[in-house]
């Protein structure tokens, strides 16, 4: 494998005076070429600037939040980097990567997997939280420690959830969308769970955001969740974020602002009509 760091320019577009740019790269952690969409806004030093990560959800790549949120207006007037990989690897022709959408390519549920099947190429954890951080670093900042937010959509949000959890000196605050927020008591976290890390449950738990919230003793800290209450996935028990709410009642560091939207679905519609609400937050303690 090539230096992690090393990217190249898979394309460019100009949006709200920045620009939108995909980019590839070879990961030493998925074991298979990446890639990734930052968008870079406009100012006199963009090396400078704070870096907000966006989590995809099932079935998505980094084009969807990209294409579909809207996200760029408000990136280009907060001034922040935003930094969008895809959800799993790609390519590593393992038998039934891609028999089901809620598992393999397009669902790496942000685990490291330790089922051997899996292990190699499966580790999304750590490519969020170290990989792409140092690739981060190298290309789009002075090369000294940036200041860095993550937030996500469904899968995407479990996954910022349980990143900003997990590493509560790394990120300066989380967001997310409709998030799988107590995956040990889905079908699909129970399922991707199995798949990627056995079937000891105590496992699972360090990979679950209401068991993370419950031993949470970092900084005090808000999250920020949006639920469009007539998403369907709400109503099958996928999401449960009240079980965020529940989590917290027990651990004074961790705040939970849930905020139930009337009649929005699951949708990037949903997302287009309250991004704007998610940089205001991020953008807050991202320049504090």
């Amino acid at each position: 494998m090539t230096d992690p760091s090393v990217i190249n320019l898979v394309s460019s577009n100009k949006c709200f005076e920045g620009f939108q740019n995909i980019y590839e790269h070879s990961s030493d952690e998925l074991k298979c070429r990446m890639k990734f969409a930052a968008y870079i806004p406009c100012a006199e030093s963009s090396k400078t600037l704070p870096v907000l990560i966006w989590l995809s959800g099932l079935t998505c790549t980094e084009q969807n939040f990209v294409a579909k949120s809207g996200f760029q207006k408000y990136a280009q007037a907060h001034k922040i980097i935003v930094i969008a990989p895809d959800t799993s690897p790609r390519g590593c022709k393992i038998e039934g990567d891609s028999e089901k959408w809620d598992f393999g390519e397009g669902a790496g549920f942000y685990v490291d997997a330790t089922e051997s099947k899996w292990a190699k190429n499966y580790r999304m954890y750590s490519y969020i939280n170290s990989e792409l951080h140092e690739v981060i670093k190298k290309n789009f900042t002075d090369g000294k420690e940036f200041k860095v937010s993550i937030f996500g959509h469904s899968m995407g949000g479990h996954g910022a959830m349980i990143s900003f959890l997990k590493n509560p000196n790394k990120y300066c605050s989380v967001s997310a969308f409709a998030p799988i927020s107590n995956p040990i008591n889905c079908d699909w976290g129970k399922n991707a769970f199995t798949g990627y890390l056995g079937s000891n449950e105590e496992v699972w738990k360090d990979y679950d955001s209401c068991c993370l919230i419950k031993r949470y003793n970092g900084p005090d800290a808000e999250i920020l969740v949006d639920q469009g209450l007539d998403d369907n996935f709400l109503k099958q028990n996928q999401l449960n974020p009240q079980n965020l709410i529940v989590a917290s009642q027990g651990n004074e560091r961790i705040r939970i602002n849930l905020k139930n939207r009337e009649g929005y679905d699951h949708s990037y519609y949903f997302i287009s009509t309250f991004i704007e609400e998610h940089f205001e937050f991020h953008a807050k303690h991202l320049k504090d």
